[in-house]
């Protein structure tokens, strides 16, 4: 089941012991408000987010995509949806020195996103399964798509983001609606991991463990779903072997069992519901 940002439903919960659970007119004004720079951040946008590698395995991280941002959560890296993500909110983890990472769909788009009117029709694709108003988009279509990821990424700056992971990664794994291959597919997500580098952001990517090996080189980190159940965690070895953090989430299992696996590798794990609301139960650090 892939995990969708919310450009999904609201709702919040204390910690506990954890739950199971799985326009051109209009819509170019709204995306160019939301696309318009926060002046309370602009000084401190200078460079993307650095990952030392001395703290590979030491990062504790959020995933929220659904509720306003819990920002008293104790972690070091937070990964949010941009468009739900208040400047004030973003403002508040960076003055607690939290490294702040928005997720951002680059092989899909949802008919409620503000920028949805601009993909044409040729590059709309597939529905993608589970989650009926999304489809899928022709990566192989760069000159379409480049300046809408481009705008995306720039509204992660203009809230003061850092970072950036690059989610829906995988089409070509997936009935698309289009004849894509493994290598369409990686020259895509190079192009877009290098966009994201231009516009002084420090790129991820969501899962497409397929490709990790040969994609690692281009990323800065990686977020992982549900390695420790799928048995997959070793594929994600090229990040973790290089020092580039290695964010993994499970949703259900045996927790102690799981953040043995996943710290073992070197990966910072948390145990989460997957409507990825506030709650969170972090596995000990190694």
């Amino acid at each position: 089941m892939r995990i969708r940002p919310a450009y999904a439903a609201s709702r919040s919960r204390p910690a506990r012991v954890r739950r199971r659970g799985p326009r051109r007119g209009v819509a170019l004004a709204l995306t160019a408000l939301l696309l318009a720079p926060v002046p309370a951040c602009r000084e401190q946008l200078t460079a993307p987010t650095s990952w030392p590698a001395a703290l590979a395995r030491r990062w504790t991280w959020q995933w929220q995509l659904a509720g306003p941002v819990d920002v008293s959560v104790d972690a070091d890296v937070f990964l949010l949806d941009p468009v739900r993500t208040t400047s004030a909110e973003t403002a508040a983890l960076r003055a607690r020195n939290r490294r702040l990472v928005c997720q951002v769909r680059v092989g899909t788009y949802a008919a409620g996103d503000p920028d949805a009117a601009r993909f044409p029709a040729a590059v709309r694709g597939a529905p993608v399964p589970g989650r009926p108003d999304s489809r899928f988009l022709d990566v192989r279509r760069w000159d379409v798509l480049a300046p809408v990821l481009a705008d995306r990424f720039r509204l992660c700056r203009g809230k003061g983001f850092g970072a950036v992971a690059l989610d829906d990664a995988d089409g070509y794994r997936r009935r698309s609606g289009f004849p894509l291959g493994f290598d369409e597919q990686l020259l895509f997500n190079r192009r877009a991991a290098g966009l994201a580098r231009r516009l002084d952001l420090s790129p991820g990517l969501v899962d497409d463990v397929a490709q990790v090996a040969a994609l690692a080189p281009d990323f800065d980190f990686a977020v992982n779903q549900e390695c420790v159940r799928r048995r997959e965690c070793a594929k994600l070895l090229p990040f973790a072997d290089a020092d580039k953090p290695v964010f993994h989430v499970e949703y259900t299992g045996d927790s102690a069992a799981s953040c043995v696996t996943a710290t073992d590798y070197g990966f910072a794990s948390i145990r989460k519901d997957r409507m990825l609301d506030a709650w969170r139960q972090p596995c000990p650090l190694p």
